[in-house]
Parts: C-alpha cells; structure tokens; sequence
C-alpha cells in the first residue's frame, strides 16, 4: 500500500472570493476531477502553491432551500469545476486560461508548459483540444453513460453510440504521435521536452486508462469514479486502442514530473 500523506486543507468558496493574494483553486475532496487534477498537475510543475478551496456541490441545501453553487455562479457566471482565482485577478475556468495563467505566475527554472516557438504551440494546442476542448476525449467519456454530468454534456443514445469510436480515434492519435517521437529520440508529445499536452493527456488518460494505486489512492469518495474508469478502458474500441506506448508515457509523466501518490485529501482507504 502507498504511504499515506497528511490530508490537505480546504477553505469555503466565500474565504476563497474575500482573499486578495494568493492562487486559489477549487476541488471536491477525495474525488479526482479529471480537470481539477490536471490543472493540479500543471501547477505542481510550474511551482505554483494552490490553496485547496471546497467546490460546491450540485444541487439544493435541504436545510436551506437554496442552490449550493449560486455563490459559484454569481462569480464566475458558470459552475464547472475548477475555478481558478488569483490574487485580485478576474477568475479563471476554462483550462486554456488556466494553463496561460499557470505559465506566467510559475516559478523561475520551472518547465516551459508552453513553447514559445509558435510550431510547437499549435502543435500543443492541438493535441490538447482533442483532449480537452467540446467533442474531446473528456466530453466523450462523460457521454458514455446516462448521468447527470452525461445530461450536462449532451447526453443521448446517439452521442453515446458514437463516443467510443472517437475516444478510441483520439488515443490513436495520441499513440500514434508518441511513436513518431520516440523514432526521433523524445519521450514526449512536442519537441524534446515536457509540455503541457504530456500533463493534460497523462492525467486526463486516467478516465480511460486507470493508474495503479500508487499513482492514484483509492478513497471512499472516488471508489465509483474509479470503477467506471476501469469499465470504460474494457469497452472493446478503447481497449483495442490503447498501447503499451500509452500507458508507458502515463506512467513516467505522473511519476516523473508530477506529485505522487496524488493528494486528494477525503478518506483514504
């Protein structure tokens, strides 16, 4: 079993709005939202220390009878997850803001997520749309099945038939790169060096390709999240899709370039 590390703390949405310094962002304890961990991951990279900040639940308070994230939503005019506050800064909420942000607070020595060379950075932002963006690997995977965030994300038999040809699509793609650039001598997605497509698409391949334990602790909030990742790496188009060559990258970039175990905080099992 890994060693279990000290339970992170977690401030309210309201204590997190009121601050003025410092990089806030939000996370629901114990489960690891793909995009909360990836920008977590982004993060830990840049050297930028986050301040862990509870996300509103979905739903009404049945002791208040009011909408949980109507704080959220008055300030950010939306109710994904994460948020990303700033300083004074306006808040952020769509990962390519994200990542920008990340780039030009971190750390003095820390990689370029980035490139500056503009080949490479379309080359990157490429590989992370496909990923990330509408119709991605993500939006796809919440499709897969009839659920609230299905529903969110514009479930229907139809969009759920389709998704595991294009996620399947989408993990050759990203095969296929890796073996372009393992043939040219890179261990990574762009150029010679981590970016930020290595970070995104390791851990965002975590909903398709489950890490071991190691790598991801099991809790009792995220049990079910993890049991559906392991279903959908069985679904045969994606399971004929992934590679040694995937999973091999996941590895050596969570294990290389990111903080593991990863602390999610909850209760660890």
């Amino acid at each position: 079993m890994p060693e279990q590390m000290e339970s992170p703390e977690f401030i309210t949405l309201d204590q997190a709005a009121a601050m003025t310094a410092g990089t806030r962002v939000t996370f629901v304890p114990g489960i690891p939202a793909m995009y909360s961990e990836a920008l977590k991951n982004i993060c830990f990279v840049k050297g930028v220390p986050l301040i862990r900040v509870l996300h509103p639940r979905m739903g009404v308070d049945k002791a208040t009878g009011e909408d949980r994230q109507a704080k959220l939503y008055e300030l950010t005019a939306q109710t994904s997850l994460p948020t990303m506050f700033h300083d004074e800064e306006r808040p952020r909420n769509v990962w390519i803001e994200q990542l920008a942000l990340a780039e030009r607070i971190g750390a003095a020595g820390t990689p370029t997520l980035i490139p500056d060379n503009f080949e490479r950075r379309a080359e990157l932002f490429g590989l992370c749309a496909i990923v990330l963006a509408e119709d991605g690997l993500v939006w796809n995977m919440r499709i897969l099945v009839d659920s609230p965030l299905g529903q969110k994300y514009g479930f229907s038999a139809e969009a759920s038939g389709a998704a595991p040809g294009k996620i399947a699509e989408i993990i050759t793609v990203l095969d296929r790169r890796l073996e372009a650039q393992e043939q040219r001598g890179s261990s990574y997605l762009v150029g010679d060096a981590l970016t930020a497509a290595d970070i995104y698409w390791a851990t965002l391949s975590m909903s398709v390709l489950p890490p071991l334990p190691e790598v991801m602790p099991l809790t009792q909030q995220n049990q079910g999240m993890l049991k559906f990742f392991e279903a959908n790496s069985q679904v045969p188009e994606i399971a004929g899709a992934l590679t040694n060559r995937i999973e091999k990258h996941q590895r050596f970039i969570l294990t290389t370039h990111c903080e593991t175990p990863a602390v999610l905080g909850g209760d660890p099992l």
